[in-house]
């Protein structure tokens, strides 16, 4: 069976990761005023849109996904002949329509594949599985890397739905935002009273930073930091002891993601980035390290930090 993978462009992994291992993407178009861009994961065009416009105005940014017609489109044309089978991931319905789209999509995709799938010789059904990931950013990375796994290791569509499922309800995603006070204006740009006038204030005045939980598609905060390169470090050592861990205090996959708001040499100059770097190295955990997504940084803003992994238990404490 021909298995396809789709994540949207959300999905911090690193574009070369993504093109080897033939992950599609579902853009998401991202406007800050007149400037558009079609936020492919390209990572120079992300950092040049980002110092160009983001700084500015990027709290007012629009971000359109693919409409269910979109798609539609995408997979009859192109996926119902090119595989089997599609998991399409998306980022946490919570946060984005993508995954609504995507299924309302589904049952119009698989209505009209037949007439295309014939005209290509190809007789057996076609059938795909819409994935809510239940995360976002860098944390949405960890079901797409098992998902390659499974592939690759030859598992069949409903092994690997029950995994991909089982794993989204115990993937975990922390963010710490660089700037409150750009997050507090992009939230109330959203309609999301999550980071009030006075916590920003304060927050931004005493130099303190909340370390943002994402699980099941829920989001807050799980503690609060003085000074930002203090919680990175906290949280970075907290992510290598989870990597350095066995049994029930380890990790459910040998994965963990890393995106980042701006540079990556910025990233791997945080306190603590080297230890995490060598216990993933040293257990056998893949560290995927990618620019955070165009979409990502307009609604969390510049010098973010997300880290991404799967585990039973993690209980963050600053």
């Amino acid at each position: 069976m021909r298995i396809g993978l789709v994540v949207d462009s959300a999905c911090d992994l690193p574009l070369e990761y993504l093109q080897r291992n033939r992950i599609h993407l579902l853009p998401i178009t991202v406007r800050i005023g007149q400037a558009v861009l079609a936020d492919h994961r390209n990572e120079e065009a992300t950092l040049q849109f980002l110092n160009t416009h983001l700084a500015e105005r990027g709290f007012e940014a629009e971000t359109t996904p693919f409409s269910v017609q979109q798609i539609r489109d995408l997979f009859v044309s192109q996926f119902a002949i090119e595989y089997d089978y599609v998991f399409c991931m998306t980022i946490t319905k919570t946060r984005s329509p993508v995954y609504e789209n995507a299924n309302q999509a589904s049952f119009a995709i698989l209505n009209d594949y037949r007439p295309v799938r014939s005209a290509a010789g190809i007789n057996t059904p076609f059938a795909l599985r819409v994935i809510d990931t239940l995360n976002l950013f860098a944390a949405q990375g960890i079901t797409a890397v098992e998902s390659v796994r499974l592939r690759d290791a030859g598992e069949g569509a409903p092994k690997i739905r029950a995994r991909l499922e089982h794993l989204a309800l115990h993937t975990h995603g922390y963010l710490i935002p660089r700037d409150l006070n750009y997050l507090r204006a992009r939230t109330r740009v959203r309609g999301d009273r999550s980071v009030s006038f006075l916590s920003a204030t304060l927050g931004t005045a005493l130099d303190i930073k909340p370390v943002l939980h994402c699980n099941r598609g829920e989001t807050g905060p799980v503690a609060k930091i003085k000074g930002y390169e203090n919680a990175a470090q906290k949280l970075l050592e907290f992510t290598a002891r989870k990597a350095g861990a066995s049994g029930g205090d380890g990790l459910l996959t040998p994965t963990v993601c890393l995106s980042y708001g701006g540079e990556l040499a910025e990233l791997r100059a945080l306190p603590g980035y080297e230890r995490l770097r060598t216990v993933c190295r040293d257990n056998n955990v893949e560290l995927f390290e990618s620019v955070m997504s165009l979409t990502g940084m307009v609604n969390v803003g510049k010098g973010a930090l997300v880290v991404g992994f799967a585990a039973e238990k993690a209980e963050f404490a600053g």
